[in-house]
Order: C-alpha cells, then structure tokens, then sequence
C-alpha cells in the first residue's frame, strides 16, 4: 500500500467507504473487499424515489461534481434530490491498486485485476440496493467515463433507471478513442521509474505523469480552445504557464497505477457484450428518458460519434453542448458552459418517465 496524501478528503473533501464484498469481474478474477469510495447529498425521501446516481470520470472524484455541478440553484438540487455520487473503481479513492490492503492486500499495484465499466455497474447497483435501499433511480448522469457507467446502467438495468444523461461519452468506445489512450498508458509505463507498476511512490514515476498530462493537452481541450487564447480566461499569462500551472500538477499528484486501471476500462467501454456484439439490440433495450450530451469541440467523443448512437436509443433526444474546452469543457471552468448543463438535465427531470 502506498500513502499518496493526494486521496485525502483534505483534497477531495468528506467522503464515505462503503464494502459491496467480494466482486467477481466480468474478465476473470475478482476484489475480496470491493469499496466505494461515495459522497451524498440532500435526504433519501420516504418513497425512494428521488435518488440520482453520479459516476465519475476518468481521473476524477466526487469533488468536481460537489463543487462545480451539485447545489442550489444547479438542476442537481439537494434540497429535490438525494444525489448518490460513487467514485469508479480504481480511482485512487475506491478500491485501487495503492490503496490494496487487508483483504485486498493480494491485489495491490501490479496485480491489480483488470476492471471493466460492467463491473463498476454491478458494484453500484449492489451499493444503492444493499446500502441505501435503493430500486430505481429517477436518473442517472455522468461525464465521459461516467458516460460510459451511464450507458451500461441503462442497458444493463433499464428497469431500474428512469432518466439518463451521457454527457461527452459513447457507449461504445471508438478504435481512435482506443488508439489516443494506449498513448496516454505508453506515456507512464514508458518511464523507467514504473518498475512495471511496483513503484516505491508516486513520484517515481513523475516524468511519465507529465508526458501523461501534456498529451491530454493535445486532445483534452481542443483547438479552438488554444487558438483563441482560452487560457488568458483562467488567468494564466502564456499556453506554457497555462500547461506547467494546470494539467502538470493535476496529474503528477494522482497514483499512475490508478490512471492505467481507468485508462485499460475506458477504452473497452462496450455495451454490446450484453447483446453479442450488437450495438442497436443493445441500446434497444434502454427504457430511460436519454438525453444524449455532446460537447461541439469534444475531440474524444466528437458529435457525430454521440449522434449515431443517439438514433438508436428509443425516445431519446440529441441536446448538443457548445464549449470550445472541447473534452475537457467538462471542467465547467467557461461561465457559458453550465446554464447549459442545467437546463438540459432540469428540463429530463420533469420529463415523465
């Protein structure tokens, strides 16, 4: 087990540990001690009936939603919903390969299993039924590689999903997709420092991270974000400062381990493995009010890539996000980016469904 003061709630504020037990995954294996790692918001009401599910994206935690999506005034209200927010396995905070211990101790850093977006579904769906009680969520919504979670919720359970909202994600990943993320991978197991994954600490590993975090500046924000200067908006004086003051430190503080279990899932993201192979039998089976939430400049998971699967989901609604941060917008750092969010997620939580 490595201490990496990074996973504290000093930078990600409070957050609850919760055992789902013993998890058998979907590519063999299994965790002895599954824990989520999930934060709540607002009052479960008595019927049950007003739970949102958030699921978290690559690198990310519960924090960025709490402060940037979640709050009065936000269609995410805690003062309406009880909103559930479940970090991914393998983030640093869930059960992940530096924090292996106990039970899991067998399982920590290299040997690591490997951990599919299915299986991060089934843990939550255990988690909200055993923990909370919960049956039916009136929605569930998440960016990116909670895109991912959110499509595999709705077809895996779509009695058990009201509304979705994949923001910036597809339910299948693109062979680009797959192509861009064994570059991220390659970026930190090209590093002597890894030590194929049993590395001393983190920053052993520090050049790799910053190769890491300079090609998601290449396709994380995208390029009209750079041509326009975006990053004078964020008060940084030059592109340079803009990457040493911003994507450097965020990924030089995070486990590359932790990194490469999400990268590994995010780029098999597939919920045709429910229906052979078929993407329309797949989405076929989505019941949910969806509205599918593409970012315009998203150089990941562009519009039209958002938009062909769209068309297959029955009843659903394309509702185009304008951000020129591209993938990243997600971030929510352009004033214009989430009146956006909120009137489209408010306006599906109105829809019956």
């Amino acid at each position: 087990m490595i201490d990496n003061p990074f996973y504290t709630p000093e930078f990600h504020g409070e957050y609850e540990l919760v055992s789902v037990g013993a998890l058998d995954l979907a590519d063999g294996g299994s965790i002895p001690d599954c824990r989520l790692a999930l934060a709540t918001f607002g009052e479960l009401n008595a019927a049950k009936d007003n739970a949102i599910l958030v699921t978290t994206w690559y690198s990310g935690t519960h924090q960025i939603w709490r402060d940037v999506y979640i709050g009065a005034g936000h269609a995410l209200d805690p003062e309406r919903y009880f909103i559930v927010v479940v970090n991914q396995i393998g983030n640093g905070l869930s059960t992940s390969p530096h924090n292996a211990d106990g039970a899991n101790s067998g399982i920590a850093m290299s040997a690591f299993p490997r951990v599919r977006i299915e299986d991060d579904v089934v843990a939550q769906e255990r988690l909200l039924r055993e923990h909370f009680g919960i049956e039916r969520l009136a929605l569930v919504v998440g960016g990116s590689m909670g895109a991912q979670q959110t499509y595999e919720w709705a077809v895996r359970f779509p009695d058990k999903v009201r509304r979705a909202a994949p923001i910036a994600g597809t339910a299948l990943n693109t062979p680009h997709d797959f192509l861009y993320t064994e570059t991220l991978m390659e970026a930190i197991t090209s590093d002597a420092g890894w030590k194929d994954g049993e590395y001393a600490s983190h920053e052993d590993v520090a050049d790799g991270l910053g190769r890491h975090a300079r090609l998601w500046g290449v396709m994380g924000f995208s390029t009209e974000f750079w041509k326009q200067e975006a990053w004078r908006g964020l008060d940084f004086e030059s592109q340079r400062a803009f990457l040493d003051g911003f994507l450097q430190p965020y990924f030089r503080a995070m486990d590359p381990n932790a990194l490469l279990t999400m990268a590994w899932k995010w780029q098999r993201g597939d919920v045709t493995r429910l229906t052979g192979g078929d993407l329309g039998a797949a989405l076929g089976r989505i019941t949910a009010k969806t509205f599918v939430m593409p970012i315009d400049e998203d150089m990941f998971f562009p519009v039209r890539d958002c938009a062909a699967e769209q068309r297959l989901v029955p009843g659903s609604e394309l509702r185009v996000v304008e951000d020129i941060g591209g993938h990243l917008g997600l971030f929510g750092t352009a004033p214009t980016y989430m009146p956006q969010i909120d009137r489209n997620v408010a306006e599906l939580l109105a829809t019956p469904a």
